[in-house]
């Protein structure tokens, strides 16, 4: 027989069988035996050796005539990725990029020709040292001095140049906007009815389509576009405003009366405080108000272009693989559609009602504020918030040390919806990792995972499905500036996600949220959701479900997560929804989670199969631990099987139905006295957030 060993070079065995267990005829050696045969010879055979991988350089001062060698570098990723193209078959490929700004006039597209194949990888890195940056912006130089009393100064830019985000060095500027009381207007189904004579100077604004009405208050951040103003009536833009109006959190009819703030947006006549912006896109001026010893002679501006910077996506059949990134930084993106008809109906954390609704409610502001038949419709269509740069139908896609910034929505969408893709194809990923990268100054959260629609929850097709995706030592701060609803990781239908050593701060919603679906889709349904409640399932198309959704064996452990949840009381610094079995929240340290009502680690609707354990939590306003179990639903059962124990707390109650008959199990917990945590504590809290590399 024959037996193939690996011992450091390639050896071939030839082990001689002994005569009276032969059988057939015999091979004949290519060597001459001596007279008495040994019972083990051998021949050695030299290990080929791997190929070669092949280097492409890009700087911005190469040209695309050149060879992509070192010194003669491409001048454009695109004229890189089709040298990628060409090479990818026989070996590794790098594409280094020098440093400087690459300023794109089209989103860089990658399908499954862009990724490795034949088993080999293809990467896009920084130059050693350095994070050369892909922006999907243009600079705006040549200011004035425009109004010297009002200090306002002013640049020309592209007409037709209407984003909804500029940078002013290095950081994202809001748009001009003014505080309306809400005792100052009244909402109606058309608009709003100025009730303060004070507000009926509007009317005389121009522009008024561009003026745009922001509302928030417990969960959402909501978005809608005025068409006009006449007298006492702003007339709004439409389905946007109507969408705006249903469901739950509304414009008209807020959870909360004590949290809700109401703006006006867009408009030169709001231009009054230092650092911020307003675009006239008819005339093509942008105006600013510098802050406090800012030199507008030596401000670096830039406008967004583009709405989006990479998408990366196959098809089911055939993913991109083996394509990674590495020191690189994404910059200046806007997403526009909330600017149009549709503003931006949110619902919860980047989804949104868009379109029109079936038997649209006659009088939706009485009828259809807490939920109606209408709305609940709707609830499996909900849209996402494309990312600036997507990844769908992939595997083994790798983000390492790159840097998100000055984007003007979600930074890293991961399997998202289809709608929230520039390919059309969503979903389908697995084996992607994004690891020690910093989000920072984004408009919207930093990573979202997963999508909202039924192939998300149940696939129509097992390629469809989310695994293994990981998130580790990313450094978080600072997002949500725009659409303040957006957790800064979210999580919705994905297998075996971890979250692990992130650090997650100044955020105004969630830190790290996971689940989706509020129970409704787990096996037998959720009763909150029948006739009697909201009516869910009497809708067309929304089914009770027999088989799990693709949410399971979720991990968050050691992050570090504070001074998160700034504007909004709903929620929780980390946050989860629906069945997870095999879920672990573990060794997290959770701190600074401000305000009466503060939740450091909240299990909402239908949660079950969660553990909480070993983490630190460290001022926290209102509840460190909060289970909605719905009690009201009793003798149902809906959020159970879940237990948490082990946990460090100086703040804040337990809350929930912690019981047997729900099955839910909270024991060992340690109330601590100030900073005085146990040694097994501080060891949390040291080892929580980014860590050292170890190699």
């Amino acid at each position: 027989m024959m037996v193939l060993r690996h011992t450091g070079w390639s050896t071939l065995l030839l082990a001689a069988t002994p005569a009276a267990a032969q059988i057939g005829p015999q091979p004949v050696l290519p060597v001459t035996p001596p007279p008495t045969p040994p019972a083990h010879y051998t021949i050695v055979i030299p290990e080929r050796p791997d190929p070669v991988a092949t280097v492409l350089h890009v700087a911005t001062n190469g040209d695309d005539r050149g060879d992509g060698s070192a010194a003669h570098p491409f001048v454009t990723l695109e004229r890189a990725q089709a040298a990628v193209r060409r090479l990818n078959r026989d070996g590794d490929v790098t594409v280094r990029i020098a440093d400087g700004t690459y300023r794109l006039s089209s989103p860089l597209r990658f399908t499954a020709d862009d990724g490795g194949q034949n088993g080999h990888t293809v990467r896009w890195e920084g130059a050693d040292g350095v994070y050369p940056v892909l922006s999907g912006g243009v600079p705006v130089t040549g200011w004035r001095l425009a109004d010297r009393a009002k200090g306002i100064w002013s640049a020309a830019v592209p007409r037709g140049a209407d984003p909804r985000q500029m940078t002013i060095d290095g950081h994202l500027a809001p748009r001009a906007s003014v505080e309306v009381p809400r005792t100052a207007v009244d909402f109606q189904p058309w608009g709003l009815a100025i009730k303060d004579p004070a507000w009926r100077t509007l009317a005389s604004l121009p522009a008024q389509h561009r003026i745009e009405m922001e509302g928030m208050s417990w969960f959402t951040h909501r978005h809608a576009m005025v068409d006009h103003i006449e007298g006492d009536r702003i007339v709004m833009q439409q389905p946007g405003w109507r969408n705006n109006l249903v469901g739950y959190d509304t414009f008209a009819r807020p959870i909360s009366a004590e949290a809700v703030r109401l703006f006006l947006v867009n408009s030169l006549a709001f231009l009054r405080e230092g650092g911020q912006w307003y675009v006239d896109a008819d005339a093509g001026v942008l105006y600013y108000k510098p802050r406090a010893r800012e030199d507008m002679r030596r401000v670096e501006a830039v406008l967004p272009r583009l709405e989006r910077l990479i998408s990366i996506s196959g098809s089911y059949d055939r993913p991109v693989r083996d394509l990674q990134f590495r020191r690189l930084s994404f910059r200046h993106t806007s997403w526009l559609q909330p600017s149009g008809p549709q503003g931006y109906a949110s619902q919860q954390s980047g989804s949104y009602l868009a379109g029109e609704l079936t038997n649209y409610p006659t009088d939706p502001i009485r009828d259809c504020s807490w939920g109606c038949p209408q709305f609940e419709t709707m609830r499996n269509r909900w849209s996402q918030q494309p990312a600036a740069v997507q990844v769908a139908a992939a595997t083994r896609v790798v983000f390492d040390d790159d840097r998100f910034s000055q984007l003007g929505q979600v930074a890293l969408g991961i399997g998202n919806n289809p709608d929230a893709n520039d390919s059309g194809v969503g979903l389908g990923t697995s084996a992607i990792e994004v690891t020690r990268s910093s989000f920072s100054d984004l408009a919207g959260g930093a990573i979202m995972i997963g999508g909202v629609q039924p192939d998300a929850h149940h696939p129509s097709r097992p390629e469809m499905g989310l695994r293994d995706i990981l998130i580790r030592n990313n450094r978080i701060s600072g997002v949500s500036r725009d659409y303040k609803e957006q957790s800064a990781i979210l999580v919705t239908y994905a297998s075996g996600t971890v979250i692990m050593n992130n650090d997650v701060s100044d955020a105004p919603y969630d830190g790290i949220d996971v689940g989706w679906g509020w129970g409704a889709n787990d096996p037998g349904g959720s009763a909150e959701y029948w006739r009697r409640q909201r009516g869910y399932y009497d809708q067309p198309g929304n089914r009770v479900y027999d088989t799990p959704t693709t949410l399971r064996d979720t991990v968050v452990m050691g992050n570090r997560v504070s001074k998160v949840k700034q504007w909004f009381p709903d929620g929780g610094a980390i946050y989860h929804l629906s069945a997870d079995p095999g879920a672990l929240i573990a060794n997290n340290y959770i701190a600074d989670v401000a305000g009466a009502g503060g939740i450091a680690i909240y299990l909402d609707e239908g949660t079950r199969y969660v553990t909480v354990r070993n983490n630190v939590v460290d001022r926290v306003g209102g509840v460190w631990l909060n289970l909605n179990s719905q009690d009201h639903l009793a003798p149902k059962r809906t959020a159970t099987d879940n237990v948490a124990d082990g946990n460090w707390y100086n703040s804040g109650r337990l809350q929930g139905a912690w019981t047997d008959y729900m099955n839910n199990r909270a024991a060992d917990n340690v109330a601590v006295s100030g900073d005085a945590w146990p040694a097994a504590a501080r060891r949390v809290i040291e080892e929580s957030g980014v860590q050292p590399e170890k190699r």
